[in-house]
């Protein structure tokens, strides 16, 4: 290799290294200025063991979840018990979220992705009241268009850090549980009667009817059965079934008033193992019954599927004579 040729490669290698030193710069210029933030805890003060209450804030609706010496427990429900599972699981996936995204936001972007007072305010506390962190969980975020943002499942959250409203951060979890609703923080599936040996629904006007069986494996039989009556053991298992699957819908409100519990219908259940039972049933209130369950202050409510087989009057527990209409 000659000297001219030497100086012209030192001279291309010189270009070519200042415009990658130029295009390295120029990209670093067009990184927000938080990048570092990128990848890191969003609640980095946030420590599982110091959680003693989460308080959710919704425009319409406030629910303060309470650590006891029971366990969790709804606070506006009279200290109704929350889902430890549910509870537990949201706290670690606080901790876990993490900055996926961040963008300066004004006024105007705050109100439209919700990040404002029509969001939804987290707020998680220490002992005696003590702020650990506090969170805005507004908007979900997709990657994609859809049809229906509020069926659909999102891709994360847009949310915010009351310390810092000029700022918007996306997470990749979509924080469902992030809810002031008490339904979405309930084990429903917390009473169930099962293995009845005797089942017996007495009505408000005092009409009743009763079936039992020796065994969990025997036919139930009709109490007072009348000569042609034949109980539908189908209708009997179904009503008796029932009670095994009695999921919770809600706690009621204090607020409510009127809820029929004063002149309920009674279901008196005993097990195989001569426990008993009684559940008070009142109104009717859309789709759901209130029900005041044994042993319980509270007033839940039920799903009138769950309750339609247990509650049927006694002629709709008979087998129909031919020729009749069911």
């Amino acid at each position: 290799m000659n000297a001219r040729v030497a100086a012209v490669l030192v001279v291309l290698l010189a270009i070519i290294g200042g415009g990658a030193l130029y295009y390295y710069h120029e990209e670093r210029s067009r990184q927000p200025a938080n990048a570092g933030t990128l990848g890191q805890p969003l609640l980095k003060d946030l420590k599982v063991s110091e959680v003693a209450s989460i308080r959710i804030v919704e425009p319409k609706a406030t629910l303060t979840l309470q650590r006891k010496e029971e366990g969790w427990v709804l606070a506006e429900r009279d200290g109704f018990p929350a889902d430890l599972g549910k509870v537990r699981a949201f706290v670690l996936q606080a901790l876990g979220l993490k900055v996926g995204q961040s963008e300066p936001i004004g006024e105007a972007d705050r109100a439209r992705l919700n990040l404002d007072q029509s969001g939804t305010q987290v707020e998680f506390d220490g002992a005696n009241g003590r702020a650990l962190a506090k969170l805005i969980v507004g908007r979900k975020y997709f990657r994609r268009e859809v049809d229906d943002a509020e069926k659909s499942s999102a891709d994360g959250r847009f949310v915010m850090l009351p310390g810092d409203p000029k700022t918007v951060l996306i997470v990749s979890d979509p924080l469902r549980q992030a809810s002031a609703r008490s339904a979405d923080w309930l084990d429903r599936r917390s009473f169930k009667l099962e293995k009845l040996k005797r089942l017996e629904v007495r009505y408000p006007d005092g009409s009743l009817w009763r079936i039992e069986r020796p065994a969990d494996n025997a036919d139930w039989k009709l109490s007072g059965a009348r000569p042609g009556e034949k109980l539908d053991l189908a209708r009997a298992n179904s009503a008796s079934y029932s009670l095994g699957l009695l999921e919770l819908a809600d706690v009621a409100s204090n607020d409510v008033k009127d809820t029929g519990l004063e002149h309920p219908t009674l279901i008196n259940a005993t097990t195989s193992d001569g426990v008993a039972y009684s559940i008070k049933v009142g109104k009717l209130e859309g789709e759901n019954y209130y029900v005041r369950l044994p042993s319980s202050p509270h007033t839940v409510l039920v799903s009138k599927s769950r309750l339609e087989d247990t509650l049927k009057k006694r002629s709709e527990l008979l087998e129909k004579k031919a020729g009749t209409k069911k």
